[in-house]
């Protein structure tokens, strides 16, 4: 006798999805931007040094420490990964992590270029994205409309971005976030993930 066939294969595990870039692309837009569209994820909150800016609330889009806060933070090991960049700590709690990983949702990371290449080499099935501006142009504008910018962070970022373009092969996608286009960028952003749940073999996250 025949055994009946079993179309019932389609499993997919969560993505660990990571959204990264140059300082001062939209990171933080595009995540609230999927967050607005009701897509299901986890989100890690990560750590940084820096005060916040206008608007942003801790626990919710970083958890904001003093610098000697942060480095005890890393003598505790409470950290998965911290760098010193643009004169600031930045880091992945390690709660955060687990906690998410164990959520059974996708989890979403937003840190910068030296963080994914740190996620890369512990979490190697991860999915990355590298978001890039327009134009240099188009990039150094948004910069300076932070007006938290003095020109000697902006000379920082606009050397460390040399840097972070020679690590693009870390990444799986490069994504154009123009100016005034964030709806674009969604779309083809979720697009990704929508075709990441449909690979064969599954992307599978081990803790």
């Amino acid at each position: 006798m025949t055994p009946p066939i079993n179309f019932d294969l389609w499993h997919p595990e969560p993505l660990l999805i990571v959204i990264s870039g140059p300082s001062g692309v939209g990171k933080d837009t595009v995540v609230q931007g999927l967050k607005a569209r009701g897509l299901p994820f986890h989100f890690v909150v990560t750590a940084t040094s820096r005060p916040p800016r206008p608007g942003e609330v801790h626990g919710r889009d970083y958890f904001f420490y003093s610098p000697e806060a942060f480095e005890a933070m890393i003598e505790r090991g409470e950290l998965i990964e911290h760098a010193w960049v643009y004169q600031q700590y930045k880091g992945i709690p390690r709660s955060q992590v687990e906690e998410a990983l164990a959520s059974g949702q996708d989890t979403i990371l937003r840190i910068d270029v030296q963080g994914a290449e740190k996620v890369r080499s512990l979490y190697p099935q991860a999915v990355l994205i590298f978001l890039v501006p327009a134009n240099e142009e188009e990039w150094i504008e948004r910069l300076r409309s932070r007006a938290s910018e003095t020109e000697e962070t902006l000379r920082i970022r606009i050397e460390t971005i040399h840097s972070e373009l020679n690590k693009l092969s870390l990444f799986d996608y490069i994504v154009v976030n123009a100016k005034d286009r964030l709806n674009d960028t969604l779309d083809i952003v979720e697009a990704i993930i929508q075709a990441e749940h449909h690979r064969t073999p599954h992307r599978r996250i081990l803790s």
